[in-house]
């Protein structure tokens, strides 16, 4: 097994095609982002669901935007993973 089978990116590109290049530079246009921000929120929410190519429901976007909005953010992958299939 090989040392790449324990990157958590890797495991992510895996499970969502969505390259680590491009979570890093999503990961760095937020460093200052406001997540009280509604609109800035609800931009990164579009822009992730569009990078995994999985479409969204009106319905869904605004329970993530209103959880993050809310600072009620999901301390691990596993329970963010959780609230994008609710």
């Amino acid at each position: 097994m090989s040392n790449n089978s324990h990157n958590p990116f890797d495991k992510i590109q895996q499970s969502t095609g969505i390259n680590p290049n491009d979570i890093f530079k999503v990961a760095d246009s937020v460093k200052n982002a406001d997540f009280s921000d509604e609109k800035t929120v609800r931009r990164l929410v579009r822009q992730l669901a569009k990078m995994a190519n999985k479409p969204i429901s009106k319905e869904k976007e605004d329970k993530i935007v209103k959880s993050i909005t809310n600072n009620k953010v999901p301390a691990d992958l596993n329970s963010l993973s959780q609230l994008f299939k609710k």
